[in-house]
């Protein structure tokens, strides 16, 4: 998940001179941000090239580098709150070892990142004891990734068993010059940068980039057969996809009118007021019934609604939507889900939806993270609704999908 979406992905592969020249090529993929806020998550439309941006690294002298190549330095690990599965380790630390690296940007509520774990999983059980160190860099995006106990209950839900460096002043990020979850960047034993991809995708390569260093610095890996996991296939009947949505006021007042469809929510930061939905159908933007909070981060229900009367209402293209929720507060609630004003079918419920008696749909809320609402067998265009009889109920995301499986 990102902090300013791209509707399309950079799908292109160069060459380049030199490991601080793919760091040069950082700013031009980024438009020439200077990386001191978070970037995006890389995930295309349809129709779009589902990968961004691969390098590989060639060889040239110091002489055929342009002078602002020569002036970037090697990028490393620094000022980490945090380590988990790990003691404090370096780039630089894990080469003198002997070790290939691959350091991987992530955030544990960017679904983007979530889709690329499997991969992430058979690279460390296949090659993690030949020589590749594993370095996840979790670089939040909400202020409640930070939290250690959040990051750790992610890393067990997603089967994380490799080093992981909180990065919660974005310190390494802005060393790297990064700007997209997910990003890996692969070093070499001589403590080179000789690969990196932005985005989902481009498994094989990567694979294939990670036994060349390891080949290359001495490992054997001769038993262990090339064969990558498949990457998603998407929908080529898919003829759209929303794009991320975003429920706090730090985003959506960087562009008016964007995410939120209510004019009266740009009228200033922090004001709970009260929204009448006239039932415009507007994709790409969230509508509101009732009271609502708007926060820096998210949208916060702000009453206790005992009837069920508030709601908010997300028209939508996909076939997989999923919902970032922190609770306001400490006690669990429900928040009830339905499509086109009925229940979801068992084939169309995403993961975390759960079947009252009554069969009604909801969402069990108690911990912050990413909710996995639909995984619809068909590309749908259609209109979700949430509600919910808390006041603890904040919005900070929806993403979607158009994949034919997962999220």
């Amino acid at each position: 998940m990102g902090l300013a979406l791209i509707s399309t992905v950079i799908a292109t592969r160069r060459r380049v001179l030199s490991a601080v020249g793919l760091v040069a090529l950082l700013a031009v993929a980024c438009g020439g941000s200077s990386g001191d806020s978070p970037g995006d998550s890389v995930e295309g439309t349809a129709g779009a090239t589902p990968d961004s941006v691969s390098s590989a690294s060639g060889s040239a002298s110091d002489e055929e580098k342009p002078a602002r190549q020569r002036s970037v330095l090697k990028p490393e690990i620094a000022d980490i709150s945090n380590w988990i599965n790990s003691e404090p380790t370096t780039i630089e630390a894990e080469t003198a070892r002997g070790n290939v690296v691959l350091i991987d940007f992530w955030t544990y509520t960017c679904v983007n990142c979530i889709r690329t774990m499997p991969h992430l999983r058979a690279w460390q059980e296949k090659y993690g004891d030949r020589g590749l160190t594993i370095i996840g860099v979790h670089s939040p995006e909400f202020e409640f990734e930070k939290i250690t106990k959040n990051v750790e209950e992610a890393i067990e839900r997603l089967g994380v068993t490799w080093r992981v460096a909180q990065d919660n002043d974005m310190a390494t990020w802005r060393k790297f010059g990064n700007r997209f979850w997910p990003a890996k960047y692969l070093f070499s034993v001589d403590d080179e940068l000789v690969y990196s991809h932005f985005g989902e995708g481009e498994y094989a390569e990567t694979e294939k980039q990670i036994r060349e260093q390891l080949i290359a610095g001495g490992n054997d890996i001769s038993d262990i057969p090339f064969e990558p996991l498949p990457g998603d296939v998407r929908d080529v009947a898919a003829t759209k996809q929303t794009r991320e949505l975003y429920g706090g006021y730090a985003r959506a007042y960087s562009q008016q009118g964007v995410y939120n469809g209510h004019e009266e929510y740009y009228w200033g930061p922090d004001q709970v007021l009260d929204y009448t939905d006239d039932g415009e159908r507007v994709e790409g933007q969230y509508f509101l019934m009732g009271l609502w909070g708007n926060r820096e981060e998210s949208i916060v229900h702000a009453r206790q609604d005992p009837g069920l009367e508030d709601y908010l209402r997300v028209p939508f293209s996909a076939r997989s939507v999923n919902i970032v929720i922190e609770p306001a507060g400490p006690e669990p609630f429900e928040v009830v889900v339905e499509i086109d004003g009925e229940p979801l079918t068992r084939e169309q419920a995403g993961a975390d939806i759960v079947w009252k008696n009554d069969g009604t749909t909801v969402l069990e809320v108690a911990e912050s993270r990413l909710y996995a609402v639909l995984e619809s067998p068909e590309f749908t265009q259609a209109e979700l609704h949430f509600r919910s009889t808390s006041p603890n109920f904040a919005m900070f995301a929806f993403t979607f999908g158009i994949y034919l499986e997962g999220a």
